[in-house]
């Protein structure tokens, strides 16, 4: 987001990032809030907002919720969002208070900054690291200003998977079954399947890009590592479900003998691994739609584990939401 704000005029004269980038498709921007986390040696954080020292060229810029909501509405996405007080979720203490505190602060301030809400829906985030308590605090406050939708963040980051889902758990039973509930930064097969069954609604992940940059690619299956040698002399597709355009066109053993030698094998890899969960999403849509959804978690989770070694977070997960594992 920054280096497209510090064009002077740029996304003015494209009138917007739409156009700039001929993508007459929805657009999410974040805030900026998780370099809070990503990039804390170069921030300071305090009530008026952060105060970064750019990775570019060092030099000082203050982001505060109104100058973030001010960027959003330039950049023109459809779905924005609040700048919020990101910790680690595996900090503990006082800090995490003072962060989920100042997020709802923040959010009146973005509420109020927001220039467009007929044309871009401005979503909240639930915050409060693992304590229960205060997810449930945070979400209960959100829920009071009425946004079009709202985002669990603050997770993914480290935390023991059953404190992970747990989170996730007490945000989607406060917040609104009429309203998208967006989890952010979850991005694996499992996570996805198993938080749909949580009740979450959307997702935005690194993972299947930086996944391919070692030369992973993405089955229901589960994952196989193209840099393998066993590859080297298998002539068959990536994936032979996939109809993307890297598996009716490439072989594993072209991707593998490229996959530590040329980026191109990233951008393959990417290809398929994109198309692998928009496939992934729509089965889980279609199952939803169709009142399958309980037969379908059972036959991905065979999929993933044919002998049924299933991870005992993800049976407690399902669980909890009345589905058990064959």
């Amino acid at each position: 987001m920054e280096h497209l704000f510090k064009g002077p005029g740029l996304l003015e004269e494209a009138r917007g990032l739409h156009n700039f980038m001929n993508w007459k498709r929805n657009i999410l921007t974040d805030s900026g809030g998780f370099q809070m986390v990503s990039l804390l040696n170069l921030a300071e954080i305090t009530e008026e907002g952060v105060k970064f020292k750019s990775p570019y060229d060092g030099s000082e810029c203050m982001l505060t919720p109104e100058e973030s909501i001010h960027i959003q509405n330039k950049i023109g996405a459809d779905i924005i969002m609040q700048l919020d007080d990101v910790v680690s979720s595996t900090t503990t203490g006082d800090r995490v208070v003072e962060a989920m505190e100042r997020t709802i602060r923040w959010l009146d301030r973005c509420i109020a900054a927001h220039k467009h809400p007929e044309r871009q829906s401005l979503f909240p985030i639930v915050q409060g690291g693992l304590n229960a308590e205060l997810r449930q605090r945070c979400a209960e406050e959100l829920i009071k200003r009425n946004t079009p939708g709202f985002a669990i963040g603050g997770l993914s980051g480290g935390e023991a998977k059953e404190d992970f889902w747990k989170m996730v758990s007490i945000s989607t039973e406060i917040l609104p079954k009429g309203k998208p509930r967006y989890l952010m930064g979850v991005g694996f097969s499992e996570d996805l399947v198993v938080c749909s069954a949580l009740g979450c609604d959307m997702y935005d992940c690194v993972f299947p890009t930086r996944t391919a940059r070692f030369g992973t690619a993405l089955l229901f299956t589960g994952q196989i590592t193209l840099k393998h040698k066993k590859f080297a002399q298998d002539y068959s597709p990536v994936d032979e479900t996939c109809h993307c355009s890297t598996c009716t066109t490439y072989s594993r053993a072209y991707i593998h003998s490229i996959a530590t030698q040329e980026t191109v094998a990233c951008h393959l890899l990417s290809i398929h691994n994109i198309a692998f969960q928009m496939r992934l999403m729509a089965k889980i849509r279609d199952s939803i739609k169709n009142g399958i959804f309980p037969e379908f978690v059972q036959e991905f989770m065979l999929g993933m584990y044919p002998t049924k070694n299933y991870p005992q977070w993800s049976l407690n997960a399902l669980s909890s939401v009345g589905i058990q594992l064959i």
